[in-house]
């Protein structure tokens, strides 16, 4: 190896998703020379497979959904269609400028280089880049950063590879709308999609081999939203598996289920497949570095987000545990304070709210009731039916259920569920009172305006027992 050719740089970034993006600006703009590399678009999942896209398609889906009901408050609207490849081109347009907007803070960012690339390592702190536009360039830093993400995993289903399935981001772009879409899996995403594909026109059906939607919320919430997918008309199998998947006669999926019922075989003209992800590692070669990881290819990090080797760090979902955009933005965070700032930043024990955006939205915080009981906490439980809010009853938006969980010798707040009308909104307003320690006697006795969403918390928590 030709040691002449080699660029040395105070840090290398490789993948410029939610986690690299920030920490490129904050390290060049404190003198370090820093080099950023990516392979494909900058601004990782959540800006080209994730929040942006999805959130985008979910508001023309929203705008289809209360133009079909306008009559309900007295507006006549006529008949309602959806312009398919323009509610596409909508969603590319926005991708496209969240894009530009990062390229342009790229570029004008002293002390960093863009290099558009496919990085491997190749000693313990050396890195070769296969360059986009040819050739390669071979570079060494004294820090290293990894936040290359993770890519949908594909499931070991016979005849999975007879069929066109789909990933997400390729259910995003199809150029007519499923007549009638399969999705395999019922997480967050397999969620979302289902109820945005079935305000478009296309009939739905879900296929969970587990009990029930959302494994890891507590039932009766699970039961609130299913009801909302199945009475929207989206079709819910669980404790269903897929045996066999193989190609219809006409193109489309035919799937051979087995369910409680027994065999059954379900036919569609889409197949998604929202089983999971798996980590960006191989391309790596981290064995070169002597960089850890666990079975499934996650980086093993300590709180610090430091790998095994010193100086090497990993942010964002590539090194497991939430995949969350804010969880990626504050992993910069961390690395921000203790590198720059002179801090003591850990991941340790930190909160992970999150908001699933079905309609109404699921906001989520801290300690769900069931993982609550299995920890030994002694709790307190309210719970009160969407149709018990003034707001909600005012905009007709009554679906759902609010949830919040109370540690009994202390009063305090220490988890909610949320879904309802604006949940994730509300959720994040009992994440600040669970942060600045605020019982819930203090929130049941507070003035809220009226008529807002957030006075919903005075009945709300006049129900914990």
């Amino acid at each position: 190896m030709n040691t002449n050719s080699v660029e040395h740089f105070d840090a290398l970034i490789i993948g410029a998703g939610q986690a690299g993006k920030p920490l490129s600006a904050a390290l060049a703009k404190k003198g370090w020379r820093t080099a950023m590399i990516e392979r494909s678009y900058v601004g990782g999942t959540c800006i080209n497979y994730g929040c942006t896209p999805t959130k985008t398609l979910i508001a023309s889906a929203q705008m289809a959904f209360d133009a079909r009901r306008a009559a309900d408050y007295g507006v006549e609207t006529g008949n309602v269609q959806v312009d398919f490849k323009a509610v596409i081109a909508r969603k590319n347009q926005v991708v496209e400028q969240f894009r530009k907007g990062i390229e342009a803070s790229f570029a004008k960012t002293e002390n960093l280089t863009f290099i558009g690339g496919e990085a491997r390592f190749v000693g313990r702190k050396q890195v070769a880049v296969s360059l986009n536009d040819g050739g390669e360039r071979l570079l060494t830093a004294d820090h290293i950063f990894i936040d290359c993400g993770t890519h949908p995993k594909k499931p070991d289903l016979p005849g999975l590879d007879t069929v066109p399935w789909l990933t997400s981001t390729a259910l995003m772009n199809v150029p007519e709308l499923p007549k009638h879409l399969l999705i395999l899996g019922g997480g967050y995403i397999g969620v979302e999609f289902s109820q945005l594909f079935r305000r478009f026109g296309s009939e739905v059906t879900i296929i969970e081999r587990g009990d029930q939607l959302l494994a890891h919320e507590d039932k009766d919430i699970v039961d609130e939203l299913t009801k909302i997918l199945t009475d929207e008309g989206v079709q819910v199998l669980t404790n269903t598996t897929v045996e066999q998947v193989s190609k219809t006669a006409n193109g489309g999926v035919e799937l051979s289920l087995e369910t409680e019922q027994g065999p059954r075989q379900l036919t569609g003209s889409h197949l998604l497949v929202v089983t999971g992800t798996t980590p960006n590692t191989p391309t790596l070669d981290l064995e070169t570095t002597g960089v850890t990881t666990d079975a499934h290819g996650f980086i093993h990090v300590d709180n610090k987000l430091e790998t095994s080797q010193p100086g090497i760090y990993a942010l964002g979902d590539i090194k497991g545990g939430p995949a969350f955009t804010h969880i990626s933005y504050d992993d910069y965070r961390v690395i921000n304070q203790n590198l720059l700032e002179g801090g003591n930043a850990s991941i340790a024990d930190r909160s992970v709210p999150y908001t699933v955006f079905t309609d109404p939205q699921l906001g989520r915080i801290g300690l769900s009731e069931q993982e609550a009981r299995k920890a030994g906490r002694s709790i307190k439980v309210a719970t009160m039916s969407m149709t018990s809010v003034a707001r909600a009853i005012e905009t007709d938006r009554t679906n759902g259920l609010m949830k919040v969980i109370i540690d009994a010798d202390t009063d305090q707040l220490i988890g909610a569920a949320i879904l309802g009308m604006e949940g994730g909104e509300i959720m994040s307003m009992l994440q600040i009172a669970m942060m600045g320690n605020v019982t819930y006697p203090r929130l049941r006795d507070a003035i809220f305006a009226h008529p807002t969403l957030a006075e919903s918390l005075n009945n709300l928590f006049s129900k914990v027992a």
